[in-house]
């Protein structure tokens, strides 16, 4: 039986590697294929070089939408990693009814970003009625701080998670040390559990900073890139262009804009992931 596995290992291999072709690798190279065409549909697609790619740089709300990502990049992965990690810290020492709590933390994230998007909108702007605040579709930077709100709420506790399971595999004989050695908390947190936790640093970066470049739903429901497309992410910006603009030249523009968007997202992954792994291997 073993012999047979070894011997006919591609066959079994097969159903995955047909589904993969399928679903993600001839729609990818049709799609880059697409961003140097005009088309309405893939049939009628006609090769005209790279003007789309041209005019997606040029459009001023694609340039908009990529510093407003970056910004909504840099603020919610920071809250969400500093929250995740202070609230894995407080769920790792021994008080009553920590599993409920982490629990508690996490069932946000199993909510659909639409539902939390349309949740979030009438919470936020029934704060900002009763505050006598622009609404989220009139206000641009409450439309901003909507998202991060949004955001931190929906991946905190998954990223607890995280760095609770980073944290229980620290032994405790280093921790023990340290505190012999005359260590503060805070210097074993800094000294110790810190580069310890770099595994899980790496991973849950990675995963708040692609998340918070691919969100789409949670704006869409949020904001709809309202007032004046000033609150539109990248990824709501490429389908807006798609979709929300007549016109066949619209069609090979915003499929430009989602080749440079994915470019954009695997660079600054590769990046963080390289930066990060290198922390990890001087630990």
């Amino acid at each position: 039986m073993e012999k047979a596995i070894k011997r006919y290992w591609p066959v079994f291999l097969l159903p995955t590697l047909a589904a993969f072709l399928i679903g993600f690798v001839i729609p990818f190279i049709q799609g880059v294929y697409l961003a140097f065409c005009q088309f309405t549909t893939v049939r009628d697609a006609k090769f005209i070089g790279v003007s789309n790619f041209m005019k997606a740089i040029s459009d001023p709300t694609f340039s908009h939408a990529f510093w407003f990502n970056c910004a909504f990049v840099v603020v919610s992965t920071l809250a969400i990693n500093l929250c995740g990690l202070c609230v894995a810290l407080i769920l790792t020492r021994e008080i009553r009814g920590r599993n409920v709590y982490r629990t508690v933390f996490f069932m946000p994230n199993l909510i659909g970003g639409i539902v939390l998007g349309y949740i979030w909108q009438i919470l936020l702007n029934c704060v900002l009625s009763l505050m006598k605040r622009p609404l989220l579709a009139l206000d641009a930077t409450a439309g901003f701080w909507g998202l991060v709100i949004l955001m931190c709420w929906q991946q905190i506790g998954y990223m607890m998670i995280i760095y609770v399971a980073g944290l229980q595999s620290i032994p405790d004989t280093l921790t023990e040390a340290a505190q012999i050695d005359g260590a503060t908390p805070w210097q074993t947190l800094l000294k110790v559990k810190l580069p310890m936790l770099m595994p899980s640093i790496t991973i849950c970066l990675f995963l708040t900073i692609t998340n918070s470049f691919k969100l789409f739903d949670q704006n869409m429901a949020l904001t709809a890139g309202q007032p004046a497309h000033q609150s539109e992410l990248l990824a709501y910006n490429i389908y807006y262009t798609f979709y929300g603009r007549s016109g066949p030249q619209w069609r090979g523009i915003g499929q430009a804009k989602a080749v440079i968007f994915c470019l954009i997202v695997i660079a600054i992954s590769l990046i963080q992931l390289q930066v990060t792994r290198k922390k990890e291997v001087q630990q």
